[in-house]
């Protein structure tokens, strides 16, 4: 079976009318995490309505995909110091897979871009398509931290700071002697 065509998807920033529909897709999305993590109190199932209110209405970055109408994912982002700390990436069960995430994950990154220095998040140890994406999109681990008996958090960062000069005049201050 092949993945939907992501080609009619529009990225866009939510606000708070948006808090019923995403807090049903982050239901739906982390409903999966739960049962492979045996754990149905994770914090984003019993997230409320008004906290989600709350976060769309405040300092948070959130973007959300909508496919025809219908919101097919999420993901928001909050600032520490010139760190951007991504959370709550979801998509929609029916269309895990199809490409929503990735570009999710690049629009939030093109969104903060200049704002910070780099990108850090977290997701669950079992969790492998997370695990593969984010490493796909340049996410490196930095460090696990074990935080129950059935839950160790990966924990990774992107730098979105240019990679180091390149070209002649990079050479020329790197030459020996110099």
């Amino acid at each position: 079976m092949s993945a939907p065509d992501t080609g009619d998807v529009k990225i866009t920033a939510a606000g708070p009318g948006d808090a019923g529909e995403i807090l049903t897709v982050q239901r739906a999305a982390y409903l999966v995490e739960a049962q492979l993590y045996g754990d149905p109190f994770i914090p984003p199932l019993v997230e409320s309505l008004d906290q989600m209110r709350k976060v769309l209405g405040g300092d948070a970055v959130v973007l959300k995909a909508v496919d025809g109408g219908r919101v097919v994912g999420a993901v928001r982002a909050q600032f520490s110091d010139r760190l951007c700390l991504v959370g709550r990436l979801v998509v929609v069960p029916d269309r895990q897979g199809s490409g929503i995430g990735t570009r999710l994950m690049t629009a939030l990154e093109g969104e903060v871009t200049g704002r910070v220095d780099a990108c850090v998040l977290f997701t669950g140890h079992l969790s492998d398509g997370n695990l593969r994406m984010y490493r796909r999109l340049g996410y490196a681990e930095t460090h696990r931290e074990r935080v129950a008996a059935h839950l160790t958090l990966v924990h990774m960062r992107k730098s979105l700071q240019p990679g180091p000069q390149t070209g002649p005049a990079a050479l020329r201050r790197s030459a020996p002697g110099r």
